[in-house]
């Protein structure tokens, strides 16, 4: 606290909790990419939308960039602190707010676990339908920031379509309520869309009214093992025709067999080299028996080698494992990760062009694939080889992340498909947004933050 813009702040918001132990520094700083030393100024925990814009305002008068935080899951380096930057964490701001039986909405803090969000919605018997595997550490607010998309968006779509308002800091330290939960506002910009997906660079949102949804009806989860690569999308077309699809995730036989050894269950007794986990609505007996019919036609065509369909619920969450443990089973292999996607027509060609791209850029490296096709979106985790330094594998990774996104830009892809653009992905902005766009991209955050202060170096570069 010997730094005297810290003592000034400290004074003018006395309640406002502050940390500078070395400890909390490093942990508050990065995010799970890994890739950058965290280096941060201070870590603030405001618990007030007031103390909040007070430590905005602070930061405008002092020149001091400010890092909004949140459960710091993301892995394109939005979060990460290294060179003297305010972690601004809302972790503190973590509480419901409202219930709304009328609208059948939720009003959060920002600093709320998507997994606590959900269980606060089921309290009332709906549900909030956003999903992916790290529900139980990222933050409502990250969500939001980043437009994360997760396990069933085929059926639900992105965090975008669930927001009916947003209270948020602007970097000059205004206060805006955006949409205040209409479901029709036809008066002008919708200012709470363009927040969200704006990575922390125009404002910090503090508060979000969550729009929820009836209880989905029972579904059933089945494990399908491929043959080849190739038959992906004829499976994901005769599953997706015959039923209602909650989700439809793919992942290869290095990734099951880097999450067996992480301690999950074997689901089958010989080995494969392509899988998938689908799970689809299963409400009565017509649609068990569509269900098998797909399995039935696939095997059929040979494009289905095996497959189990989950008997219970503890089952259904046995074969789930198997596809959201891949991320931690490979943890600690610091992968270099690419998060890209296509639109769902041209995931084909799209597939294998860069199947063949990895393999001949890789020929020494684990590459470990998964995915939700069922949205167009990949995961691509190049694990890092034992004996090579952190440095000459991020320079040869990222030679191939060139191609790849010219490979994008042919296909109309995007280089970030749910992570956001960070740091790790920002080189790369132009295969997916023209030069037109970037540059209203900036002139839009000169307005919302004119000091620069709000995440700088992410996304572009001012």
């Amino acid at each position: 606290m010997t730094d005297p813009r810290l003592a000034d702040l400290q004074q003018s918001l006395p309640d406002l909790r502050l940390k500078t132990d070395a400890a909390d520094l490093e942990h508050y700083g990065r995010d799970w990419t890994r890739r950058w030393t965290p280096a941060p100024l201070a870590i603030a925990l405001p618990a007030t939308v007031d103390e909040v814009q007070a430590v905005v305002r602070w930061a405008n008068r002092h020149g001091v960039a400010v890092v909004p935080s949140g459960g710091r899951t993301g892995l394109s380096g939005g979060a990460v602190a290294a060179n003297g930057e305010l972690v601004l964490s809302l972790e503190r701001m973590n509480k419901v707010l409202d219930f709304d039986a009328v609208d059948r909405t939720l009003t959060v803090q920002a600093g709320m676990a998507l997994e606590a969000v959900q269980n606060a919605a089921r309290e009332h018997g709906l549900v909030y339908p956003v999903d992916f595997g790290a529900r139980g550490s990222c933050s409502i607010g990250g969500n939001i920031a980043t437009n994360a998309g997760g396990i069933r968006v085929i059926r639900y779509g992105n965090t975008r379509e669930w927001i009916a308002g947003l209270t948020v800091v602007t970097g000059a330290g205004e206060v805006l309520e955006l949409n205040r939960a209409l479901v029709k506002n036809s008066s002008g910009y919708d200012l709470r869309q363009l927040l969200i997906g704006s990575e922390g660079t125009l404002g910090i949102v503090v508060e979000a009214i969550l729009r929820l949804a009836d209880p989905p009806p029972p579904t059933n989860v089945m494990l399908l093992a491929l043959p080849s690569f190739e038959v992906l999308m004829q499976v994901f077309a005769e599953f997706r025709g015959r039923l209602r699809l909650e989700a439809f995730e793919f992942f290869t036989d290095l990734a099951l067999r880097h999450v067996l050894a992480h301690g999950a269950q074997k689901p089958l007794e010989d080995e494969y080299p392509y899988y998938v986990v689908t799970e689809f609505a299963s409400d009565d007996g017509a649609t068990e028996a569509a269900a098998m019919a797909a399995f039935e036609h696939c095997m059929a065509q040979g494009w289905v080698a095996d497959g189990v369909i989950s008997q219970s619920d503890a089952q259904a969450q046995q074969i789930w494992r198997l596809r959201e443990g891949i991320t931690e089973a490979v943890a600690r292999y610091k992968p270099y990760k690419n998060d890209v996607s296509v639109r769902i027509s041209a995931m084909p060609a799209f597939l294998a062009q860069t199947q063949a791209l990895l393999g001949q850029a890789y020929p020494h490296f684990e590459v470990v694939w998964f995915g939700h096709i069922g949205d167009g979106n990949l995961h691509i985790n190049v694990l890092k080889p034992d004996g090579t330094s952190d440095a000459e594998f991020v320079t040869q990774c990222e030679q191939v992340t060139k191609l790849l996104a010219q490979a994008l830009l042919a296909h109309g892809g995007s280089i970030s498909a749910e992570h956001g653009i960070g740091l790790v992905k920002k080189p790369y902005l132009s295969s997916t947004r023209s030069a037109a766009e970037i540059e209203l991209m900036r002139g839009i955050r000169r307005v919302f933050d004119p000091n620069g202060i709000l995440n700088p170096g992410k996304l572009f570069d001012a």
